[in-house]
């Protein structure tokens, strides 16, 4: 089929699969998929735990860095992007989040048409299989969506916590208010098997002749002809190719690739480029601009005795939890270790939830231990606050025009008052929350910052200090209308043919909740924009 396609994708990550799987349901339809990293059918990704050992693998991400961040230190924080198939949903910590409805409609209503709550519901049921079973949700897609196994991880202690804080709890939070503290939702398969996008879709997809999967293939450009796109220039094992695509080439390489695709192509700011020496083909300034990430800052808690998930990571339990995972699909290696998901308001006055705290009974750095051998880590719980609503942009941009070189990224977290304000008062609602009972009763100190960290100063030093990533980049190649927009809201690039983007980098502004199902949303959405077509809106979705 080389050289014989209609579409070519260029990355196999949370989109490009969707895409491939989707394109290709049409026999007469011929789809060239490009991956840089090479497959996925691993031991460490296809069992949930080894997420915690996955994302730290060379040969599976990209190892991205942030250039020194001005307003954290100076520091320079560490990006992990998958460089697999399924790309980042084959790494990731597996959480299933649509997003608040109220961040659909704001797409909307900054211009992007067909894009608001109403409108994107069909696509979240149709890529679901919902362990819920109900109306509101999908039960024959092709993404499994189950529910944590709670045992070991202290869940209705911490929900209880929240409701005696006279904070909300919720059985469902895409329904209702959406807000409170729920039982976390994953992309966890009925057999206790991660459920990525490559093996939810593009596995099944790829025994059909219509389509080419290549990996270990590193796309250089894409060809530009008479103001259209025509093809994509790659490397394979050092020999460049060039495939033609009939139809549109289609950029799925995530925040930080795809931006750093196009301006290795011509198409983007003009006089970035000229400093690249890269000859102009379509002055774009919004290309890699926008760049909005969910902030966390961390907060620990030591425990009063071996009470946490460390018990089940000495080594002889953590052996027979793999071999329960391997034969059973069941057992705490099989899950996620999250205690639960809150997705609270810091100020009843907001209009949605502003903060979600990342709860789990262990340290993410825990690690095997034995008795007389390897020390036991530390028993703790940790309750990192996230911004989900955070005001900082950054951006990504070039810093040769080597398409070997990873682009250059600043995430500008924390510059404008407005995130710190939110971010102390998240700190302030969390430690309320692990300060009540039952919480407060399994709990010795607060380790980190620690419970003499209370001014608005000393909680502002802990942030510069210690704030990270939830990997959630999007933006850089923004839907809409206005100067600085890169795609339309069919998700063309504007003032060239046959191109499009379509991965999170085309979402205006970072939804309220984890992004890898909104990302797959837009890839469904975006599969009938291709074809023409269009699932009709649901006005309100039943409660």
């Amino acid at each position: 089929m080389e050289g014989q396609f209609d579409y070519v994708i260029v990355g196999a990550g949370s989109a490009g699969s969707v895409l491939a799987a989707r394109l290709t349901e049409d026999p007469n339809t011929r789809v060239l998929l490009l991956e840089a990293g090479g497959g996925a059918d691993k031991f460490l990704i296809k069992m949930p735990l080894g997420m915690m050992k996955a994302m730290l693998k060379p040969e599976l991400t990209w190892r991205m860095m942030t250039e020194p961040e001005p307003t954290l230190n100076n520091r320079r924080l560490f990006l992990p992007r998958g460089r697999l198939l399924g790309g980042s949903s084959s790494i990731n910590g597996m959480v299933y989040m649509r997003g608040h409805s109220a961040d659909y409609d704001r797409w909307a209503q900054k211009g992007c048409r067909g894009w608001s709550h109403s409108e994107v519901v069909p696509y979240f049921r149709r890529m679901e299989r919902s362990w819920r079973g109900t109306e509101n949700y999908g039960a024959s897609g092709p993404l499994p969506v189950t529910k944590n196994n709670t045992e070991y991880l202290l869940h209705d202690e911490l929900m209880q916590a929240v409701a005696n804080a006279g904070l909300p709890v919720t059985e469902d939070i895409h329904a209702g208010a959406e807000e409170g503290a729920s039982l976390v939702e994953l992309t966890i398969d009925e057999k206790g098997r991660r459920a990525s996008t490559y093996e939810a879709y593009l596995k099944p997809a790829m025994a059909r002749p219509n389509l080419a999967v290549v990996t270990h293939a590193l796309t250089r450009k894409v060809v530009v002809e008479d103001g259209r796109a025509t093809g994509v220039e790659y490397e394979v094992d050092g020999e460049v190719r060039v495939a033609k695509a009939a139809r549109e080439v289609i950029l799925s390489g995530g925040s930080y690739n795809s931006p750093q695709l196009l301006m290795l192509s011509g198409i983007g700011p003009a006089e970035h480029l000229a400093e690249m020496g890269i000859p102009l083909v379509h002055n774009l300034p919004g290309v890699g601009r926008n760049l909005s990430e969910h902030p966390r800052v961390p907060l620990e808690f030591a425990a009063n005795g071996p009470i946490t998930f460390v018990n089940q990571l000495r080594f002889d339990r953590a052996a027979r939890a793999v071999a329960q995972w391997y034969l059973f699909g069941t057992g705490p290696f099989a899950r996620q270790l999250n205690s639960a998901n809150p997705m609270l308001r810091t100020d009843p006055r907001l209009a949605q939830p502003d903060i979600q705290l990342f709860s789990n009974p262990v340290k993410l750095s825990a690690h095997l231990w034995f008795p007389g051998f390897v020390k036991s880590p530390e028993h703790a719980f940790s309750a990192d606050v996230i911004l989900l609503h955070p005001q900082a942009r950054g951006w990504v941009s070039l810093k040769s025009a080597d398409p070997h070189e990873l682009p250059a990224i600043r995430l500008n977290l924390f510059d404008n008052e407005a995130d710190f304000v939110t971010a102390r008062a998240g700190l302030r609602l969390a430690r309320k929350i692990y300060g009540t009972e039952p919480m407060a009763g399994l709990i010795e100190r607060e380790s980190i910052p620690g419970a003499e960290v209370q001014s608005d100063a000393a909680m502002d030093e802990h942030i510069r200090a210690t704030a990270g990533t939830t990997q959630h980049p999007v933006g850089t190649c923004a839907m809409g209308t206005g100067p600085n927009a890169v795609v339309d809201p069919e998700l063309r690039v504007h003032g060239l043919a046959g191109l499009r983007v379509i991965d999170a980098s085309i979402m205006p502004d970072v939804p309220g909740g984890n992004t890898n199902g909104p990302t797959i949303m837009v890839a469904e959405k975006a599969s009938d924009l291709i074809r023409g077509r269009s699932l009709p809106a649901v006005e309100k979705e039943a409660a």
